[in-house]
């Protein structure tokens, strides 16, 4: 098996060859919903398909896009946007969820944007979420031996504060990962709810965990997409998901293009 790290590392060297770049300052990972709301952030360096860089496979899911975009931001920064992301329950192992984290760590970036469409608990669909804490309900972490992370503050009160500055609406929320595909039973979103979940989804927390262990400063943002199952009597569907994300495609491009100012 290829070392995960050393992996990130040949993939880091990629992107900086391809681009002619020394480093990136920040990275975005965009989740279902947010991948359009990307679209004219920053002066355009440079866009590859993800698949092109080692490592990398193209997203699977509808609503992901699939290519790795360099933008120079007002502030001068050079940011990597990963417009798509492998999730856990493509049957490919936890390293691949996390390599495009690690590899925007062996970039030289030092902070990291994740993003996500989500179910609400208590939260209503179609506005964007600030992620406080999370439960990762995995069974799974993308750490192997004796790699002790804190996880006190996994998601930057810093950053926290200056996404607050940009959108003084956002609230806070605890995001609960699950492995999925399967959405969520009424009753796992219950006890979720039990245990101070705010927010269910499927990713997220295990590309965090990657980016504490490799000292990157962690903003996340959910999107709710949808209400939690057993929150109404309505089935869920990716087509909603999908949906919610282009509705709320102005708010998501002010609130990026305003983060991206300031990372």
């Amino acid at each position: 098996m290829d070392d995960p790290y050393l992996l990130a590392d040949q993939a880091a060297d990629a992107l900086r060859s391809r681009f002619g770049i020394h480093r990136i300052d920040v990275a975005l990972v965009l989740g279902s919903g947010w991948a359009q709301a990307a679209e004219g952030l920053g002066e355009p360096v440079g866009e590859c398909p993800l698949d092109e860089l080692p490592g990398f496979s193209a997203p699977v899911v509808a609503g992901h896009g699939g290519a790795m975009r360099l933008v120079r931001t007002a502030s001068g920064s050079l940011a990597a946007i990963f417009t798509g992301r492998t999730h856990l329950y493509e049957g490919r192992g936890v390293a691949p969820v996390v390599h495009g984290v690690r590899t925007a760590a062996a970039a030289g970036a030092s902070r990291l944007l994740l993003t996500n469409g989500c179910g609400g608990i208590a939260h209503p669909p179609g506005v964007p979420v600030l992620i406080a804490d999370h439960i990762n309900l995995t069974g799974a972490t993308p750490l192997v031996g004796p790699r002790f992370v804190d996880l006190s503050q996994v998601y930057s009160p810093r950053l926290r504060a200056l996404a607050q500055q940009v959108d003084p609406s956002l609230e806070e929320g605890v995001y609960c990962q699950f492995h999925g595909p399967s959405y969520e039973t009424p009753a796992e979103v219950r006890m979720a709810k039990a245990i101070g979940g705010t927010l269910v989804g499927m990713s997220t927390a295990l590309e965090a965990i990657a980016a504490r262990e490799a000292g990157l400063d962690v903003l996340g943002i959910s999107l709710v997409t949808n209400a939690a199952a057993g929150t109404t009597s309505n089935p869920l569907s990716h087509a909603e998901v999908v949906e919610a994300g282009r509705v709320a495609q102005p708010r998501l491009r002010s609130l990026l293009a305003g983060l991206l100012e300031r990372l």
